[in-house]
């Protein structure tokens, strides 16, 4: 008899938006498999995890073993059960599943002689796995669209009334921000994925239409997919041979280990875009969603080695830009003292951008910040000792 995760609907909190019959789909519907997506996707937390018992099991081979796990799980549990380490930082373990959204395709395994995605795809009697071939590169992409204002690296000085860079936004996330500025993309595994090679094309094509020198990715989380991203920035670099073209990344910085870094960069990324979010940790649990204290630790510590790291070998070859995250109900005046003063002892002419959360997703209780408060914020700044701040507001972005 063994133990298994299935999910319920509530019908009282359900507000039929159908979010999960459009965008978040699930990949199992008439036999839950405990994916958890429409527990972390649903804006109106209608779905409920509880435990099951069940004695039914799948026979299946993994790298030519037979195993015998429960049904009713996905792959990736299968893999877990079955003793394969399934890592969350990207190259970590046997397999890597740093999202488990199905967005990012980072986890994919032959299966029965076609790629899957191991974090949502249900376990089948006879199922043959293998974890040893080498998977395409592929994640679901939105856009390109242009930009007036840019991201955290894009420098303050070129942000105007007109276009100045190009972007596409890749789905998927390891964070799970109940104030998510942008979870129809983070949360979408139900668009058609596309090479890396084709997403350095189209924003290639958009750079020429809008005629900028800037070309973007954002999220969503674009680290969590490695071998996809490596592969789109050598691509975009090759595209764009010449001088004036810039290649922009911007990250929540968690998944940015020293190694990812060097690679991205020998790669051809020119800005870097880095958002520590809190320097407590109980304020990135509640900013984040990550409820694993060891989890939130690491990647916390990981979002200010990164920033670190970029500075003390990059600063003279990369733009190098930090968002800071700020709403009164998430982070107090004083931690944003703290995170000013550790921000200016790594650099303090650094270009640092404070997002004005407002109400999303499943924080819909949030309150903008007034553009007198944001204001505010840019003093509270200054005064530690950074030189270059520019905060987002309800009317516009003040720079330095």
């Amino acid at each position: 008899m063994s133990e298994i995760i299935r999910v319920r609907l509530n019908p009282e909190k359900c507000h039929h938006c159908n979010f999960c019959k459009t965008v978040s789909l699930c990949p199992s519907p008439k036999d839950c498999v405990g994916c958890f997506i429409c527990v972390w996707s649903c804006p109106y937390e209608a779905r409920t995890p509880y435990s099951h018992k069940s004695d039914e099991t799948a026979v299946i081979s993994i790298d030519g073993i037979q195993y015998e796990v429960p049904k009713s799980i996905t792959l990736k549990r299968a893999l877990e059960i079955s003793g394969y380490e399934v890592g969350v930082f990207p190259g970590e373990g046997k397999i890597s599943a740093p999202c488990s959204l199905g967005g990012c395709y980072s986890c994919l395994v032959e299966a029965n002689g076609e790629f899957v995605r191991a974090c949502i795809t249900p376990v089948k009697e006879g199922m043959k796995v293998f974890t040893n071939r080498e998977a395409p590169a592929l994640r679901i992409v939105h856009g390109p669209a242009p930009h007036s204002v840019g991201g955290k690296a894009t420098p303050w000085w070129i942000k105007g009334d007109r276009y100045i860079e190009v972007a596409i936004w890749t789905a998927g996330c390891n964070l799970r921000c109940p104030q998510c500025q942008n979870y129809q993309v983070t949360y979408d595994n139900s668009t058609e994925p596309i090479s890396p090679e084709k997403a350095a094309y189209i924003l290639t094509r958009a750079r020429k239409v809008y005629r900028v020198d800037r070309m973007a990715v954002s999220g969503g989380e674009p680290t969590t997919n490695r071998k996809w991203l490596v592969d789109f920035f050598k691509e975009l670099k090759r595209l764009n041979p010449d001088e004036k073209a810039r290649f922009h990344l911007d990250s929540n910085g968690t998944l940015l280990t020293r190694d990812y870094i060097d690679e991205l960069i020998e790669s051809g990324v020119t800005d870097i875009g880095v958002e520590p979010k809190g320097v407590r940790l109980e304020t990135f649990m509640k900013i984040t969603g990550i409820r694993d204290k060891e989890l939130a630790l690491r990647y916390q510590r990981a979002q200010w080695e990164a920033l670190k790291y970029l500075v003390d070998q990059y600063q003279e070859r990369v733009f190098i830009g930090v968002g800071l995250p700020y709403n009164k109900a998430l982070i107090g005046w004083d931690e944003l003292l703290e995170v000013g003063e550790k921000i200016a002892s790594i650099k303090s002419d650094l270009q640092v951008v404070v997002l004005d959360y407002f109400p999303t997703f499943r924080n819909r209780s949030l309150v903008r910040p007034t553009p007198e408060e944001m204001l505010r914020v840019k003093e509270v700044l200054n005064a530690v000792g950074l030189s270059t701040v520019i905060v987002q507001t309800s009317i516009g972005h003040f720079g330095p």
